[in-house]
């Protein structure tokens, strides 16, 4: 996918391999994707050896955001009210792990962060 860098892309497909493995783990996100024009973001964490299906914290804009899978592939076909497609954002650096992002956001309605 266009979203994520070959560095991306590695740290997401070991997380990704450690999850399928068993281990109990609690990853640093690792790219976040949101809709310029809309409310909707995915910080993600991990990525199935199918290179497609990604795991992380969903927050489509609804208030109820949770962890999930996500299709790179069909984020890629996600266009705003605009027209605007799913966009990576610049520069992110997660500061803390995935579950206390999933905390945050359940507390708040909505990935504040």
């Amino acid at each position: 996918m266009a979203f994520l860098t070959d560095e991306q892309r590695r740290a997401l497909l070991a997380n990704g391999a450690a999850r399928a493995r068993g281990e109990s783990v609690d990853p640093y996100p690792v790219v976040k994707l949101y809709t310029p024009d809309a409310d909707a973001c995915w910080v993600l964490a991990a990525l199935d050896a199918d290179g497609d299906q990604a795991w992380g914290l969903i927050d489509a804009g609804t208030g109820f955001p949770a962890l999930g899978h996500v299709s790179l592939t069909m984020l890629a076909g996600i266009k705003g009210p605009k027209g605007l497609p799913v966009a990576v954002e610049p520069g992110y650096q997660a500061r803390k792990t995935l579950s206390a992002y999933v905390a945050d956001a359940r507390r708040d309605g909505m990935v504040t962060d």
